[in-house]
């Protein structure tokens, strides 16, 4: 009986993020601030960074920390490629991408050798930190860059407590979320 009250409460949660416009321009917010509301307010950032943190924990053993790391880890060197000039192809189609595969992987609670984890993970991690260093603007990178780089971490956890909590629930709960994910993700690209 508990299971629709989690449900109603993640729907709840991630109804927050539909202001995919709102990022706080760095100039006028705050480097750090700017950074760290960037992965906040964008729906596609949020769907792909929760679910990290979801798949991670339904991968478990090392996952649970090696897999949220290797996003956090290729997302700062997009970052940085991205702050040095250095183009990427389709970096938007990608991160829509992110939303759909990651909620698909959680859906179907695919558990895949710990490299296959964390190249899945690094890979929409690169796209996810060339968007935001090639969104830098007149921020100050560094503390554009912690404060996104944090606020993403936290974000992995957040999935993380939230699969945990919702499992307790109902075993299949947490692929509920990853098909909520895969289905926001969708209307992301058709909406």
């Amino acid at each position: 009986m508990t299971l629709p009250r989690h449900l109603l409460l993640a729907a709840g949660l991630a109804s927050l993020a539909w202001p995919a416009a709102a990022h706080l321009p760095p100039e006028t917010h705050g480097s750090f601030l700017a950074g760290a509301s960037h992965p906040l307010f964008g729906l596609d950032h949020v769907l792909a960074m929760v679910a990290v943190g979801v798949w991670a924990l339904q991968i478990g053993g090392r996952a649970l920390w090696a897999v949220p790391a290797a996003f956090v880890g290729a997302m700062t060197l997009g970052y940085v490629g991205a702050g040095f000039g250095l183009p990427l192809p389709f970096v938007e189609p990608m991160i829509l991408a992110s939303c759909i595969v990651l909620g698909m992987l959680v859906t179907f609670a695919l558990r895949p050798a710990l490299g296959g984890g964390i190249a899945i993970a690094a890979l929409f991690g690169l796209f996810h930190g060339h968007a935001h260093g090639a969104e830098l603007g007149a921020a100050t990178a560094f503390s554009f860059g912690l404060g996104f780089i944090l606020v993403t971490a936290l974000l992995h956890a957040a999935g993380v407590a939230l699969a945990s909590g919702v499992a307790r629930a109902h075993p299949s709960a947490p692929r509920i979320i990853g098909a909520g994910s895969t289905l926001l993700g969708l209307s992301l690209v058709f909406g």
